[in-house]
């Protein structure tokens, strides 16, 4: 008997062995899979997503929801091999998450900083489409730049050389284009008055043929209301697109989506440009989940979402806030729109 016990231990210690080992060792990799989506003409906690205060708001139906990828980490050997089987979840190397040269705090701050930006570019994006002014200002100057002591931050620029600027990259385009040591006015508004200040442009640092200002320039509302976004606990730049869409749908008459259940993805810009983003397989997947039959992807990321499109999920590419709006429109009169096939 005493034998027969021995025996058993010893072949019972393996997978006892393998069991402990399976459900405490961890492994350097991390789980992506489908996240959860959110309405963006809807709330969340009791407040509007994307909540426009100060002027009339449109009601809209249907929805336009912005989808996430969630993330898992700290696995276990039997954690990874579970959630590789479901089919639902993807393995990459945890490295790619969160960088050994980075702290998870660090990557996780960075992700905000991303999402603030897009909430800002959301917002910029969508009152130019809507035709609504906006101010460019100097948010700063570098100690060493060409500007220094001649502008100051706060300057409202309105022009350079003559020509009217109103965009970031109206300045970038103005000062690149002259050779460096050439002196040019920028008509700024400073304290309500206006005024012609003349500066040296410097070389790029990375291109010595450029022109160099040394100032960073920002975008910023020019109207009597204001929009919140309140979605937390969210980062990354991706929701641009969809926070724009919401922006122009409450303050503009109709319903952008025809009253169909529209999800989607993309970064989105100031000037309304529409840029890739990871993770489309799983969006697809939470978006189809969520009810949606039609979904915005980025024209970048067409390559990766057809074959992986859900049954009934209709994919629509975009490129911009204003090529958005227009197959979202022609959609919603029964046209047709650009595809990812």
């Amino acid at each position: 008997m005493n034998r027969r016990i021995a025996t058993l231990l010893v072949a019972l210690l393996p997978v006892v062995v393998l069991g402990v080992l399976g459900s405490a060792v961890t492994v350097p990799f991390a789980a992506l899979g489908p996240g959860p989506t959110f309405d963006t003409l809807g709330e969340v906690d009791g407040k509007p997503v994307v909540d426009v205060q100060g002027t009339e708001v449109d009601r809209p139906s249907g929805h336009l929801n912005m989808t996430t990828v969630a993330v898992r980490d700290e696995l276990t050997v039997f954690d990874a091999l579970g959630l590789w089987l479901s089919g639902r979840q993807g393995l990459v190397p945890r490295d790619e998450i969160y960088p050994p040269d980075r702290s998870r705090e660090e990557v996780e701050n960075a992700n905000q900083a991303d999402f603030a930006q897009s909430e800002d570019s959301a917002e910029l994006a969508a009152l130019d489409h809507l035709g609504l002014p906006t101010v460019l200002t100097v948010a700063q100057i570098g100690d060493d730049s060409p500007a220094a002591g001649v502008l100051e931050e706060g300057d409202r620029v309105t022009a350079i050389d003559g020509a009217p600027v109103s965009t970031v990259a109206d300045v970038q385009k103005a000062v690149g284009a002259v050779n460096p040591g050439t002196t040019i006015s920028v008509d700024v508004t400073r304290d309500g008055a206006t005024t012609t200040e003349n500066v040296t442009v410097a070389a790029r640092p990375d291109d010595a043929e450029r022109g160099y200002l040394g100032i960073t320039p920002e975008e910023t509302p020019d109207v009597p209301f204001t929009v919140e976004f309140n979605l937390a606990d969210v980062g990354g730049p991706s929701a641009g697109l969809m926070f724009s869409l919401a922006v122009v749908d409450k303050l503009s008459p109709g319903d952008l989506s025809g009253g169909a259940f529209v999800a989607g993805t993309g970064t989105i810009d100031a000037d309304g440009a529409v840029g890739p983003i990871g993770g489309i397989p799983y969006k697809l997947v939470a978006a189809r989940e969520a009810g949606a039959t039609i979904f915005l992807v980025p024209a970048d990321n067409c390559a990766e979402a057809a074959p992986r499109t859900p049954e009934g999920l209709r994919l629509v590419k975009v490129t911009s806030l204003d090529d958005a709006i227009g197959s979202l429109d022609a959609l919603a009169d029964g046209g047709d729109a650009p595809s990812c096939s």
